[in-house]
């Protein structure tokens, strides 16, 4: 781990990278979207560097405790260093493990927020990465969003809340597999580079055991009149 890298994300959150494991702009944005309660207890599924729970930690009114599952080992160590020198202490908990075989570390049926940056290419689809990091983080090689939704009922109590970010072409095949496993779609907001751009993101939340009403919120732009809007920077809440 000799090519780490320190990003500074402000609030004393620092996230630890390397030349496999790296932060995202979807993974920020999907972090104020679902912005958990501070009485709640979270999980972020495929936690990576651990961007998402650290985030959520260093809010004005954090969470009572997050879990990050993930499945590399080399992303789990960054997040445990992410975690350490963000000063994340006991609320942060990092479980190395598989999205399709929950560990018994995860506490099921218990959670309030669960959250999810996909992979967002089917197997076949695209170019395929060279490298295994990659092929997992892009492609559905280790888990699929049917995977995910399932593994998100598992977790969540009744009522309680999935946060997924993801490609704006597949948001039918996200909305069934939702329904599939009883998290009913609630809230889309489609996220834009400007305002002639077509949607390049979307962030879903679903709510498992909830009854049918969808609301589409305003497109969050990320530049507007040729300039960052404050959510340019991906470190603004939504």
């Amino acid at each position: 781990m000799s090519d780490i890298r320190q990003e500074h994300l402000g609030n004393g959150v620092i996230v630890c990278t390397d030349n496999d494991h790296a932060t995202q702009t979807d993974a920020i944005l999907l972090s104020s979207f679902a912005v958990p309660r501070r009485w709640d207890i979270a999980c972020d599924l495929g936690c990576g560097c651990g961007i998402i729970p650290l985030l959520w930690l260093a809010g004005e009114s954090p969470p009572k405790h997050v879990f990050g599952l993930e499945l590399q080992p080399g992303a789990a160590a960054l997040a445990r260093l992410s975690a350490e020198r963000s000063a994340a202490g006991d609320r942060f908990t990092i479980v190395e493990g598989d999205i399709r075989d929950l560990p018994k570390a995860m506490p099921l049926g218990s959670l309030d927020v669960v959250t999810c940056n996909p992979p967002y290419k089917a197997v076949g689809s695209g170019i395929m990465s060279t490298k295994s990091s990659a092929q997992i983080a892009r492609h559905e090689t280790a888990c699929t969003l049917d995977d995910v939704c399932a593994a998100a009922a598992r977790l969540l109590r009744f009522g309680g809340r999935l946060c997924i970010s993801y490609l704006p072409e597949r948001l039918a095949d996200l909305l069934e597999s939702m329904r599939a496993h009883r998290i009913e779609p609630k809230r889309l907001r489609f996220v834009q580079k400007n305002a002639e751009s077509p949607p390049w993101l979307v962030l879903a939340e679903g709510k498992l055991g909830s009854k049918p009403f969808l609301k589409v919120e305003a497109p969050l732009l990320l530049h507007e009149n040729a300039a960052p809007t404050k959510y340019g920077n991906g470190k603004k809440q939504i």
